[in-house]
This record gives structure tokens, C-alpha cells and sequence, in this order.
């Protein structure tokens, strides 16, 4: 990948590299009851928070994703995160991840920001797919990737275990087709 973190922009928002300041913002949606019932993680601390910021920097340090703060251009909100991680070079893939504070919910952010991270992927990373993978009960994050005009390519039934009941995932791709 590049050596400068590169910083993203669309017309409401700014997509740019986590900073230590951010540990607050991310830990209010990695503990968010509303964000966490889908979300694979969750922490209790903002101690225990430290164990992402270091993930997101590992991601880049190891080439193997890129995750992005995404605020506002307006005022420099925090208002979610999102980006690629499980980088595989060799099959020219990624999957992709995202979440919003609730109160960012229904505006159309993540229909505007994600593109820029598929354009990244694809033009910059060359990347042939991106995969989701969703839990099948959550219906708001499949409308979002059937708005981003993703595949929905099959279940996955009871292949996972999620506070001690097994869960289906729904596999998702969207390929660059240029």
C-alpha cells in the first residue's frame, strides 16, 4: 500500500487515519448496544478500546487492510468507522467492515463514504472483490450493501457461534469490473 496514509473525501464527510484522540468515539460505538448486536467485537473499557486502535494501526503496518475514521467536512465530527481488512493479495480481495453512531443512521453516509473505499481498493490496492459478510438477521446493514450494489451470493447456516447460540451469515461480494 503507500506510505502516506491517504485521506479520503466525499461531499459531507472526510475519511482519514485513526489518532490517538479517537479512542473516545471508538469506544462509544464498539459499546453502543445498537451497534455491537451485529458487530463482531465489543469492548467495556476504554482501556480494553486500545486493543482496536491497535488493530487499525497493525492493519496498515502488516498490509493486510486500512479502516478509516470517518467525520464531517463540516466540523470534524466522528461519526463512524470503516474500511477493509483480511487483505488477501494473492486472490485480490478484501472484506469490508463498517459502523455508524445510531444518530448517523438513515442519512445516506455510508452510501456516500463506502464508494471512495471501493474506489480505493479497486484503483489503488488492485483488488478484483470485496467481501461481506452479515449476520442474517441484520436486515439494516443488508439494505445498505444492496444499495452499494452488492451480491448476495449465499447463507452460510449456524456457522458461527455468538453469545453461546449458533448465527448464519449472509456472503455478500461486489467486484471490480474496469
Amino acid at each position: 500500500m503507500e506510505d502516506i496514509f491517504p485521506t479520503l473525501e466525499s461531499e459531507r464527510t472526510i475519511l482519514r487515519q485513526f489518532v490517538d484522540s479517537d479512542l473516545k468515539d471508538v469506544f462509544k460505538g464498539l459499546s453502543h448496544p445498537d451497534i455491537i448486536k451485529y458487530y463482531g467485537i465489543s469492548f467495556d473499557s476504554l482501556e480494553a478500546t486500545k486493543e482496536q486502535m491497535h488493530w487499525f494501526s497493525n492493519l496498515e503496518k502488516n498490509q493486510n487492510g486500512i479502516w478509516w475514521a470517518i467525520c464531517s467536512k463540516v466540523d470534524g465530527k466522528f461519526l463512524g468507522a470503516g474500511g477493509l481488512n483480511d487483505l488477501n493479495k494473492e486472490n485480490k480481495k478484501a472484506e469490508i467492515g463498517f459502523w455508524l453512531f445510531p444518530e448517523n443512521w438513515g442519512k445516506g453516509f455510508m452510501t456516500e463514504t463506502m464508494p471512495l473505499i471501493f474506489n480505493y481498493a479497486f484503483d489503488h490496492i488492485g483488488l478484483h472483490r470485496i467481501e461481506g459478510f452479515v449476520e442474517t438477521e441484520n436486515t439494516n446493514c443488508k439494505k445498505a450493501l444492496a444499495k452499494l450494489k452488492f451480491n448476495l451470493e449465499g447463507t452460510m447456516k449456524d456457522c458461527e457461534i455468538k453469545n453461546s447460540e449458533f448465527i448464519s451469515l449472509d456472503i455478500y461480494s461486489k467486484l471490480n469490473h474496469k
